[in-house]
């Protein structure tokens, strides 16, 4: 008698970029074991979404309008398993989001899709996951709460966690999809800096801000990007960069 296969894990996406989420949508539920049950663009639709749904984990991002996932994280995490999936790896905000309960971390540009999976059942099952993005600021976590007093703001599965055992959830990551996606289409440091910007959603004039470079030449770069890349739309260019296309 053959195994039924099981269930697919059933997933929540929330992030405010279209790109990103219509990307993730397409490649985790394109598979056998994983399925997107609901999308969101910020906290409040996430949390709505949750109550609806139900869904097995949670992937959500940090920087979003109206409600930001670490003001929704602390309701979202009665709900489901939390993982945070974003461009966001301050260490403020890794750590802030580790205490108010998130199961894993995970940065853009650090993870293959295979390895998202894994992660995403890490996290179902409570073991904590992140990339090396957001691996220091985990283990800074642990120091600071390393005291008697301190100990009440580690997230609980962290709070019998040794140096040793964090220093082990790092996965193993070898070349990262930023690293090939700048290899494949043979971009700049710039470029590249300029293409991750543009697949987190900001505009020409938010980007020259950024990079303390005029709009033109944020123009010329994007041009030259485009070209590259074979692509004649932001979200086109976005989605081979993230590896979705």
């Amino acid at each position: 008698m053959q195994d039924t296969p099981p269930a697919p894990l059933r997933l929540l996406v929330a992030d405010d970029n279209p790109v990103v989420r219509a990307g993730l949508t397409a490649l985790l539920s394109g598979r056998t074991d994983t399925t997107v049950v609901a999308e969101a663009t910020d906290g409040q639709e996430a949390y709505e979404a949750a109550v609806r749904h139900r869904p097995d984990v949670i992937l959500l991002d940090v920087r979003m309008p109206g409600v930001d996932g670490i003001s929704a994280l602390p309701h979202l995490v009665r709900l489901a398993p939390v993982m945070m999936l974003t461009y966001s790896h301050e260490t403020e905000t890794v750590r802030e989001a580790l205490r108010l309960g998130a199961g894993g971390y995970l940065v853009h540009g650090e993870f293959t899709t295979e390895q998202l999976v894994r992660a995403v059942r890490d996290v179902r099952e409570g073991r904590p996951h992140v990339t090396p993005g957001a691996a220091q600021a985990l283990l800074g976590l642990l120091h600071t709460g390393a005291s008697a007093h301190a100990e009440p703001q580690l997230p609980p599965i962290l709070r019998e966690s040794t140096p040793q055992r964090l220093s082990q959830l790092q996965p193993s990551m070898g070349q990262s999809s930023h690293s090939r996606s700048r290899f494949r289409y043979q971009l700049s440091t710039r470029e590249a800096e300029i293409m991750d910007l543009i697949a987190s959603g900001m505009t020409n004039q938010q980007i020259a801000a950024a990079c303390f470079i005029s709009e033109k030449t944020v123009k010329n770069h994007i041009n030259r990007i485009f070209a590259k890349l074979q692509s004649t739309t932001r979200s086109q260019a976005a989605a081979k960069w993230l590896g979705v296309a």
